[in-house]
C-alpha cells in the first residue's frame, strides 16, 4: 500500500472517532437532563421526610400541646418512657407482631410457595396455582381500614359469623369476646395480622422460584430425594436473598403497625393491643402530650433503623459467601 493509501486512511479514521466522542458527549448531557427530572421529588422527599423527622427528633426534648410555642424540656420524656409500664408493653406487643406478622408468615410462605411452584403447577396446572397464589394474596390487595371493619363483624361476639358457625356446630361453648376480652384480643390480632401477611410472602417467594435452576431438582428428584428433602437441602438455601428480603420488610411493618389496631381494637381493651405507633399517636392527638408522643417515635425510628442494619449486613454476608463458593 502507498504513502497516499495510508495517509488517506487515517483521514477517513479521524473523523469517525470524533464522531464517537460526539455521539458520547450527547449521551452524557442526555443523561444530566434526566436528573434535572429529580429534583422535585428530591425536594418533596427532603421536606417531607427529611424536615419531619429531624423536627420529631426535636420536639422530642420538649413539652408541646401541639400549637403555640414549644417548651425545651431536654431528656425529661425519654426519662418518663423510661418508667412507664404501658411503653414497655406496647413494645412486648410489637415483639409478638413480629411473630404474627414476620418469622410465622415467612416459613408458611416458603413452603406454600414451594408447593404451589413444584408440586402444585405441575400436576394441576399453572392456571389452578395462579388462582391458590392470587387468593393467598388478595388479603394484602383490601386496604387495612376495610380488612379490620370485616374481622370486627366477622368476630362480634354476639352475632360475627365466627360465632354463629361455632354455635351451629354446637360449640357455641368455644365462642369468646374475641376483640373485647384482654386476654384473647392480642392472640385474634396475631391470627389476623398471619393471614395478612402470608400473600406478600407467597408472590415473593413464587418470583424467587422461577429463578432457581430447575437442573438442581430435577437431578435430586432422580435420585430418589423426596419432595421434602429437595425443599430444605435445595429450595431454601437458594432463596436466601428473598428471606433476607422478606424478613426485613415484614419485621419493619410489624414494628410500625399501626391500622389494624386502629380499627378493631384502638389498643384495648385497656392496654391490652397497645403498640408504640399507636402509642405514639395516642399522645399525639388525645392527651396533647406532642413531645411525649415524639419521644415514642423518634425511638422506634431508632430502633427500626438498627434492625435494618442488622438484617442488611446479615444478607450481605451470606451473598458474599455464596460468590466465594
Amino acid at each position: 500500500m502507498s504513502a497516499a493509501d495510508a495517509t488517506k486512511g487515517v483521514k477517513n479514521k479521524v473523523p469517525k472517532a470524533k464522531a464517537s466522542k460526539g455521539r458520547v458527549s450527547s449521551i452524557e448531557r442526555g443523561k444530566g437532563q434526566y436528573y434535572l427530572f429529580a429534583i422535585p421529588g428530591l425536594l418533596a422527599f427532603v421536606v417531607v421526610i427529611v424536615g419531619a423527622f429531624f423536627a420529631n427528633i426535636y420536639y422530642s426534648f420538649t413539652k408541646w400541646i401541639g400549637v403555640g410555642p414549644a417548651e425545651w424540656i431536654g431528656f425529661k420524656n425519654y426519662i418518663d418512657l423510661w418508667h412507664d409500664d404501658v411503653f414497655w408493653q406496647s413494645f412486648q406487643h410489637a415483639f409478638l407482631f413480629i411473630a404474627a406478622m414476620s418469622i410465622i408468615p415467612t416459613f408458611l410462605g416458603v413452603f406454600v410457595a414451594s408447593m404451589l411452584f413444584d408440586y402444585i403447577a405441575p400436576r394441576f396446572g399453572a392456571g389452578t396455582a395462579a388462582v391458590m397464589r392470587a387468593s393467598f394474596y388478595l388479603p394484602q390487595v383490601v386496604p387495612l381500614t376495610i380488612t379490620g371493619i370485616i374481622w370486627v363483624w366477622v368476630l362480634d361476639p354476639a352475632n360475627g359469623v365466627l360465632t354463629n358457625f361455632l354455635k351451629g356446630v354446637h360449640l357455641g361453648n368455644l365462642a369468646l369476646n374475641w376483640l373485647g376480652d384482654g386476654n384473647v384480643a392480642i392472640w385474634s390480632l396475631s391470627v389476623i395480622m398471619v393471614w395478612i401477611q402470608i400473600g406478600y410472602t407467597i408472590v415473593i417467594f413464587m418470583s424467587g422460584l422461577s429463578r432457581l435452576d430447575p437442573s438442581l431438582t430435577e437431578a435430586a428428584q432422580l435420585d430418589g430425594a423426596t419432595w421434602f428433602q429437595r425443599f430444605r437441602i435445595i429450595i431454601i438455601p437458594q432463596l436466601a436473598p428473598e428471606i433476607g428480603v422478606v424478613l426485613l420488610t415484614t419485621m419493619v411493618a410489624a414494628l410500625k403497625v399501626f391500622s389494624p389496631v386502629y380499627v378493631m381494637t384502638n389498643g384495648g381493651p385497656g392496654t391490652s393491643t397497645q403498640v408504640p405507633a399507636y402509642f405514639s399517636y395516642f399522645h399525639f392527638f388525645t392527651t396533647h402530650k406532642v413531645g411525649y408522643g415524639a419521644a415514642v417515635a423518634t425511638i422506634l425510628a431508632l430502633l427500626l433503623t438498627i434492625l435494618s442494619i442488622i438484617i442488611l449486613q446479615v444478607q450481605t454476608r451470606q451473598q458474599n459467601k455464596e460468590a466465594q463458593r
